[in-house]
């Protein structure tokens, strides 16, 4: 199991457009890919679900992988994140 907790910098928080890019990346994984915010975790393959959570601007996430692809997982997911600015 690989795991990363990440800041959220995005002054609007994890909003629509940066949240299909996380989902659409996780989705190209066969591992377990998972978002937490206080205490709530999503499968970050769902959009709803990611969206369900609300997450604001400065608010600290913790994003776990586990399976087979996990370490490719997480990192692609941590430069997707990066490269649209919403963590830090």
């Amino acid at each position: 199991m690989k795991q990363i907790s990440v800041t959220v910098v995005d002054p609007v928080g994890l909003h629509a457009r940066p949240a299909t890019v996380a989902v659409n990346a996780a989705s190209k994984f066969k591992s377990d890919v998972k978002v937490a915010f206080k205490g709530r975790s999503v499968n970050m393959k769902s959009i709803m679900g990611v969206m369900s959570l609300g997450i604001p601007t400065q608010s600290e996430i913790t994003i776990t992988c586990e399976g087979d692809d996990e370490e490719a997982a997480v990192k692609t997911i941590e430069e997707v994140l990066r490269a649209q600015k919403v963590i830090a």
